[in-house]
């Protein structure tokens, strides 16, 4: 007889009548699906989907760890499932939730909309005070410069950091892990004016200085980028720029546009 594994999968359904105080409850049900030891969760959730229960709903992309869309709750911890290989717990049953720290849409999809309100909040783009000539070609960089940012950049939205954050899930207005990562490395990109764009959000009440470092976002960050890193950086930048703006404040008006980040200038 083929060997099995069991899943405890996660199901709601915002359709289903409410229960007697008005509200919808979420259910767990089991499923048992064949175990491969190549076989990683998302695996087992596309053969329940496609053989046992169509009605099961899931995000993903690319089952390579590079989109984020199939980041979950693997037996309490935030990981993309691509990268959650079965072997990891069997014999044992494996539970599989929605994200913590956000609101349900079905079964195993979040709301990423509060996420995306966040992001954008803090400019996770380049910003140029000029825009270059399309013939003198790219804005280059030293490799000092790249290494400055490059960490930070690897986020791949999959909002593990945020489900990992105790923070994020007391505090709505708390603009989270990997936003803050984001922002944080357009201000150290040497291509970037847009310091003082960003300051306004980042350095406010609910940015950096609602984190207490407690460190979960970066041990669960499948691409090691570190958030809390970036945030505990981005505090040193902002009491600087507090500083600055009472000791020195005709500086303001030069660190308002200056990128925060080692400048070595010169083309690469």
């Amino acid at each position: 007889m083929a060997e099995t594994t069991k899943l405890e999968v996660f199901r709601y359904d915002p359709d289903a009548p409410p229960g007697p105080d008005g509200t919808r409850e979420g259910r767990f049900q089991t499923y048992e699906v064949p175990f491969n030891k190549d076989w990683v969760v998302l695996d087992a959730l596309n053969y329940i989907k496609d053989q046992l229960d169509g009605t099961l709903s899931h995000r993903w992309s690319c089952r390579m760890g590079v989109c984020g869309s199939c980041g979950m709750m693997v037996n309490g911890a935030a990981r993309l499932t691509c990268n959650a290989f079965l072997r990891e717990w069997h014999p044992e049953p494996i539970r599989v939730e929605p994200l913590t720290n956000f609101p349900v849409v079905r079964d195993l999809v979040v709301d990423m909309t509060g996420f995306m309100e966040k992001l954008q909040a803090v400019h996770p783009y380049l910003i140029r005070k000029e825009q270059g000539k399309l013939e003198d070609g790219e804005y280059k960089q030293l490799p000092g410069e790249l290494a400055a940012y490059k960490q930070f950049s690897m986020c791949i939205n999959c909002l593990c950091c945020y489900a990992a954050c105790p923070v994020a899930g007391f505090e709505e207005n708390f603009i989270g892990p990997a936003a803050l990562a984001l922002g944080h490395r357009y201000n150290l990109d040497s291509r970037d004016d847009g310091f003082a764009e960003r300051r306004d959000v980042m350095f406010s009440h609910d940015a950096i200085w609602q984190c207490t470092f407690i460190g979960e976002c970066s041990e669960v960050c499948p691409k090691k980028v570190d958030p809390a890193a970036a945030i505990q950086q981005a505090k040193i930048e902002a009491t600087k720029d507090w500083f600055l703006s009472k000791i020195l404040p005709r500086a303001m008006e030069r660190t308002a546009s200056a990128p925060v980040g080692p400048r070595e200038g010169g083309a690469s």
